[in-house]
């Protein structure tokens, strides 16, 4: 039998093409967190929407449009960081590059970051573009709430 998730709170924002949308983003993700009573995710889920911004405005948005984020909380406590963008292409995390151990990139570690930190994560599809997402166990479980 399929259990009908119900969400308890929900909100969206969508930002421009601009290296500010970044940090109003952050901004966006932490008054959510705060007002869902959420602060002991905050670090991790700043983290992840920031990768995730940034590789929107750096592969996923064309030029003269925006991305969409969507925060969702549902009754099992399960928190879904949705990124909606209208560019190609399939995130991936890289595969570890090995060599001498000297001076790695600066880039290219966004998604390995989300994907250390988050529960889970992938990518959906959109029309145009995709949703990258990921989702953290607020609580439930053994996570302090009932």
């Amino acid at each position: 039998m399929h259990k009908e998730i119900q969400t308890l709170c929900a909100r969206t924002a969508f930002y421009r093409r601009e290296r500010r949308s970044v940090s109003r983003a952050r901004a966006f993700a932490r008054a959510a967190l705060i007002a869902w009573d959420l602060r002991h995710l905050m670090d991790d889920v700043l983290l992840c929407v920031s990768e995730l911004a940034t590789n929107a405005l750096l592969h996923g948005v064309p030029p003269g449009r925006g991305y969409r984020l969507c925060l969702s909380l549902d009754e099992d406590g399960l928190l879904r960081v949705e990124l909606h963008d209208s560019g190609g292409g399939e995130p991936r995390v890289p595969a570890p590059v090995s060599g001498d151990g000297g001076a790695e990139g600066e880039s290219g570690r966004g998604l390995l970051l989300v994907s250390a930190l988050a529960d889970a994560w992938g990518v959906g599809e959109r029309v145009p573009g995709k949703i990258v997402w990921c989702e953290f166990r607020a609580y439930g479980k053994g996570y302090g709430r009932p």
